[in-house]
């Protein structure tokens, strides 16, 4: 679960989460460290050598969701993706995709943590911005009963 846990998708919101985070201090070296919502610690985000990462939105839990319900709930969710990463080609011109595979390959960070935290959705990315940040958004999902996560990854290394 996620600091996310049971609000509605807002765009500005999203948007906005985005924005900051791109302004945001990324730690330069050290551990990779979750912080959780003070009040119920649920997974607020995740920094790490050069990169931030962090939930957007969660969908509901899908346990005992199938079929056309499931599908539905997996297209309310591909929109959400959608409309956040429009609003960011259009700030950011153009993202690219980035295929997540499995590769049996030990990745370097951040994609040690994106696999370790399930986000293996495949990256929406923009970068480097003028300030030589890159933004990724993804969509998540651990299994077929666990809830969708929207998350936003930044950070201050290349993408590929």
């Amino acid at each position: 679960m996620t600091a996310r846990e049971g609000e509605p998708f807002d765009l500005p919101r999203a948007v906005s989460a985005v924005e900051t985070a791109l302004s945001a201090a990324l730690p330069a070296s050290g551990p990779t460290t979750d912080q959780g919502e003070p009040g119920t610690g649920e997974w607020a985000s995740t920094h790490g050598e050069g990169f931030l990462l962090l939930p957007l939105w969660e969908s509901e839990a899908l346990t005992g969701v199938y079929g056309r319900e499931w599908n539905e709930a997996e297209e309310r969710a591909e929109m959400h993706l959608t409309a956040l990463a429009a609003h960011l080609d259009a700030r950011f011109g153009p993202h690219r995709t980035l295929v997540m595979r499995p590769t049996g390959v030990a990745r370097p960070e951040p994609f040690r943590t994106l696999v370790a935290k399930d986000c293996l959705g495949d990256l929406k990315v923009w970068g480097p911005s003028p300030s030589g940040r890159w933004a990724a958004l993804s969509l998540n999902q651990s299994d077929g009963d666990a809830p969708m996560i929207l998350t936003a990854l930044i950070t201050d290394r290349p993408l590929s």
